[in-house]
């Protein structure tokens, strides 16, 4: 069955190129005008992904609401910000409120498709996993089985991007994963910005629970590894 990705975009001419494009390489497309009406729709049913603006007719900020109100709704749903406005605050914004990845509409459509063909592989390897079920490195605990994140014994909210992050860097404690082999065992295709942003805000969970917490290391010029510790 093809998948069903939404638009959500008030111009649109924009929105009925995407919505062709999209659908020539076999995606159903469902398309929204604003806010409320994509609101409406997602609180009956939700897409495989979103592609999403973020000013929305006369809400500036709509996208963001909108994003907001999704992940309420589900943490692992794919939700691609796709907007004209590409600077740093709105892109660290668009992440903040879980958003998989942030582009600018000046995008290829190639490159789009790339994005979106990544996020979809996530999604099967997830449901086709084999590897340990149950990971413990520490006061952390990953449970595959549920997708969830533990520290101390308390759950992380964490997107699904973010999981996968925790998830890559954790497995191997010690080792130094680069951004790129950040970017491939999490099955998103972004740049290095996008990949310290989620890492940035991945740390801000942890320590809104364990203000010591210090166990993703930077390693300068290199990438990121899980440092396993010994705590009393």
């Amino acid at each position: 069955m093809s998948k069903t990705i939404a638009i959500v975009e008030d111009e649109a001419s924009i929105r009925q190129n995407y919505t062709e494009f999209l659908e020539k390489n076999g995606y159903r497309v469902e398309q929204y005008a604003n806010r409320s009406k994509a609101q409406s729709a997602f609180d009956q049913h939700l897409p495989d992904l979103v592609l999403l603006d973020i000013g929305l007719e006369q809400e500036i900020d709509g996208g963001f609401e909108l994003c907001r109100h999704l992940r309420s709704l589900s943490a692992s749903l794919p939700i691609i910000f796709l907007t004209a406005r590409d600077n740093d605050f709105d892109t660290v914004s668009g992440l903040r409120l879980g958003a998989d990845d942030y582009l600018s509409k000046e995008v290829s459509l190639p490159h789009l498709l790339a994005r979106v063909a990544a996020l979809f592989r996530r999604t099967e390897a997830m449901l086709s996993l084999t590897e340990e079920k149950l990971i413990k490195c520490g006061p952390l605990k990953i449970d595959m089985n549920r997708l969830t994140v533990k520290w101390t014994e308390q759950l992380i909210d964490l997107t699904l991007t973010e999981f996968w992050i925790v998830y890559s860097l954790a497995k191997h404690p010690g080792h130094v994963k680069s951004r790129d082999q950040l970017m491939t065992e999490a099955n998103i295709v972004v740049d290095n910005t996008t990949i310290t942003s989620h890492v940035k805000r991945i740390r801000k969970k942890f320590i809104e629970l364990d203000a010591d917490f210090d166990d993703i290391e930077t390693v300068y010029g290199l990438g990121y590894r899980w440092l396993e510790r010994s705590r009393g």
